[in-house]
């Protein structure tokens, strides 16, 4: 065969790989034929082609003898493989059959794993590679948590000994394989990953008040395969998740929506506008804001009560409207998104206990990330994404009395009583998204969660005062899972918030509201990861200093 033919299946295969350069990366475990197939294709283009590892074979396609055995996560672009790396926990790993006495070597007590076959596609390489191999060492510090290893082992190739050894890896015994592909023995320690991987391979550490980062268990759960929401596993899945809920708040009944918190607040809107009795709206954010347009589009008979941004709601003033001017129902923000603040929610069930007025709730921040009773609340609104962490996707509505159907009144899906009727399931449910929820509700121990969130918002707020930074609200009236810096002018929230972002750390700072306030906020809401909260100070602090300093030196000018 002459040699331009030989050449032409590898110009096929590099014509095929040069699509979809536009789409963005994805990073994940291998689940599908078609990932396989390429992952053997890249084996071949790898370690026969490339690195003559093994012989060639007419077919183009290496399968690993390991295949069986090993985990493979990839990175992929549309339906295009761009690199792979294979985990595998079982022994005797390669290494074994290559060094008898590979004990001796490493540290003991360990849980190990062998990392094997990782290739990028030429084309991604280079400035590209960097983003590739930076989701790789996410991705696999991900499953190094989940698998419970501590320490993993490599054979690498000499070509690339100085990756390996920037990535943390450190080398040990003689050099492996023939002159023509030789490898060096390494491993690589779960606390040696932890101090490289905040410089360029560590995954965002989620500050952000939605959406969470998750536990291992709920997102397990999510992966589940669907079910029918008429199956009576299902039903019963249901029905144990609403109860749960409603112990956790203290709740008599709650109805679940597959929608956004503004969903639930369109359900809320729409239960009071079955009568034109008057109401009182309380806003002192962005939040409150949003309650006040869900009853203008209703067409509810209300008066809005404004307080200031950033400014706690003034019991005083309410108790002083509550005397005045007769009002059925109050709705307001529990915990006000976008500054933290939180309304005294006792005092505020008494104002309105001795007035005769039906409280509401937006409880969409609050509930999850602090103690919240809603014994004596009319309704109140939630959703899986923050404090419950949980996915995105699904809200609810608490609500202390029975509730009959409204057929022509509600539009069905924005029925409470229509819910109510038909158990809670009137219509297609995802259950993937209620098995995560349901995950997320399971065996928490939520006084510990609370006290935990509690004791670490105290050594942020703590510190960042020290720092200098100006934050929303005091600690009494603030909810412990929110915290708002107020930035001053020489400093800016979108360019902070793009700054930490490439460092590593998702901050709240993308929204209009904040934007206009120069603000920017630190969440606790989801599931926090060791260290990563001291490494978010040294980000604010040189974030702040480096501020500072170009400040100082332009002024100098």
């Amino acid at each position: 065969m002459s040699q331009a033919k030989a050449r032409r299946p590898v110009a096929r295969r590099e014509a095929r790989n040069a699509v979809n350069t536009h789409a963005p990366f994805v990073f994940k475990p291998a689940t599908e034929d078609w990932e396989f197939e390429q992952i053997h294709r890249l084996n071949y283009k790898t370690f026969v082609e490339e690195i003559p590892q093994h012989q060639a074979s007419p077919a183009l396609r290496l399968v690993d003898k390991f295949h069986d055995e090993n985990t493979y996560l990839l990175c992929l672009r549309g339906r295009q493989l761009v690199g792979m790396l294979a985990v595998r926990g079982k022994r005797p790993f390669s290494l074994d059959h290559k060094l008898p006495d590979l004990h001796s070597f490493l540290p003991a007590g360990r849980s190990a794993c062998e990392i094997r076959l990782l290739a990028i596609e030429k084309g991604f390489r280079g400035s590209r590679g960097g983003r590739v191999l930076a989701g790789f060492m996410a991705l696999l510090r991900r499953h190094f948590t989940e698998q419970g290893y501590d320490l993993a082992i490599i054979s690498g190739t000499t070509r690339q000994l100085r990756l390996y050894t920037r990535l943390g890896f450190l080398p040990f015994g003689p050099l492996l394989g023939n002159p023509q592909a030789q490898f060096q023995p390494m491993y690589l320690t779960l606390e040696r990953f932890e101090e490289t991987a905040p410089r360029v391979h560590k995954e965002p550490a989620n500050f952000l008040p939605g959406p969470v980062t998750m536990s291992r268990e709920v997102r397990r759960a999510f992966e589940q395969l669907p079910q029918s929401h008429r199956g009576d596993a299902f039903k019963q899945d249901f029905q144990a998740t609403r109860q749960a809920l409603c112990d956790l708040v203290n709740a008599r009944n709650v109805q679940l929506f597959m929608g956004s918190g503004t969903l639930a607040n369109d359900v809320v809107a729409a239960q009071l506008s079955l009568t034109q009795e008057r109401g009182i709206i309380i806003s002192n954010g962005e939040f409150g804001n949003r309650l006040i347009d869900h009853a203008r589009r209703f067409g509810l008979n209300f008066e809005a009560l404004e307080f200031p941004w950033g400014a706690p709601v003034d019991l005083a003033a309410i108790r002083k409207k509550l005397a005045v001017r007769a009002s059925a129902w109050l709705w307001c923000v529990h915990c006000e998104t976008s500054s933290g603040l939180i309304c005294e929610l006792e005092t505020l069930k008494r104002l309105c206990a001795e007035h005769g007025v039906r409280l509401c709730l937006d409880c969409v921040s609050s509930i999850g990330t602090l103690a919240v009773d809603l014994s004596g609340i009319c309704l109140a609104s939630c959703s899986s994404a923050k404090g419950l962490r949980a996915y995105p996707g699904l809200s609810m509505v608490f609500h202390d009395h029975e509730a009959p159907p409204q057929p022509v009144r509600l539009p069905r899906c924005l029925d409470l009583g229509f819910y109510a009727r038909e158990q809670g399931i009137p219509f297609t449910f995802s259950s993937n998204l209620l098995q995560a929820l349901r995950a997320a509700l399971h065996g928490i121990d939520w006084r510990k969660r609370f006290a935990a969130t509690v004791e670490l918002s105290y050594i942020l707020r703590s510190r960042l005062t020290e720092m200098g930074f100006r934050l929303i609200g005091d600690r009494e009236d603030t909810s412990p899972a929110v915290m708002t810096i107020a930035l001053p002018h020489h400093m800016n929230s979108r360019q902070m918030g793009e700054a930490l972002q490439e460092g590593g750390f998702l901050l709240s700072y993308n929204s209009e509201y904040l934007y206009r306030r120069n603000w920017i906020q630190i969440c606790l809401m989801g599931e926090r990861k060791h260290g990563e909260v001291e490494l978010l100070l040294l980000a604010l602090h040189r974030f702040e200093t480096q501020s500072r300093l170009l400040t100082h030196a332009v002024g100098m000018q």
